[in-house]
């Protein structure tokens, strides 16, 4: 199986490269757009902000090759927020391929910090193949779906919400539209359950 992982202006690529070789894969980083159509799954993480990511994927005609994109695509992070229509962070158009918008967090407490950082529980969509062997009885004690945060922006709840985190209020964890998953949380740094969802994805 061909992995890719797109490589543009983000942070933290570095470590999904190392989380999907734990699992036995060896990802191409790339750019090239023939890569990308070719590979079987691709990957399109990082930490950043979205409008310089997105003059970026625009400058280098990135955003046209993931719309076209037919097989599996996970977004993590600023890749979730992406994929979705328009950002609240630099006024930016962002790819539109899930029509959700992303929002800010608005502290509404003195205990509530923006960065959301750390661990949350998400609860996921049952039946939904992302999130398979870590709801119901196949839940034990040291694989709850505990994962791990790093964002001040949030997609709301909407319809294409497959799981859900609530940190100030309840939003979108996770979505998913045709072939395209996409994580507000990072798999890579969420320890035997994020392992577990990347490994999910490769099955899909």
């Amino acid at each position: 199986m061909s992995v890719a992982i797109i490589r543009y202006n983000a942070g933290n690529i570095r470590s999904v490269v190392n989380a999907l070789r734990r699992l036995g894969v060896d990802p191409v980083l790339t750019d090239d757009a023939d890569e990308l159509r070719r590979a079987d799954k691709v990957l399109f993480p990082g930490q950043g902000e979205a409008r310089t990511a997105m003059d970026y994927l625009r400058e280098h005609h990135l955003d046209e090759v993931i719309k076209n994109l037919t097989q599996p695509v996970l977004g993590i992070c600023i890749g979730q927020q992406l994929l979705c229509r328009h950002s609240e962070e630099g006024d930016t158009d962002c790819l539109g391929i899930i029509p959700a918008d992303v929002r800010k967090f608005e502290p509404s407490r003195h205990e509530d910090k923006v960065p959301a950082m750390g661990w949350q529980e998400i609860n996921g969509s049952k039946g939904c193949p992302l999130f398979n062997g870590l709801d119901g009885e196949n839940q034990t004690s040291s694989s709850r779906p505990y994962v791990y945060f790093v964002h001040s922006y949030y997609v709301p709840l909407c319809k294409w919400t497959i799981a859900q985190a609530d940190y100030i209020l309840p939003y979108s964890a996770a979505l998913h539209m045709n072939n395209f998953w996409a994580t507000q949380f990072h798999p890579e740094k969420s320890g035997k359950v994020g392992e577990h969802i990347l490994k999910n994805f490769l099955e899909l």
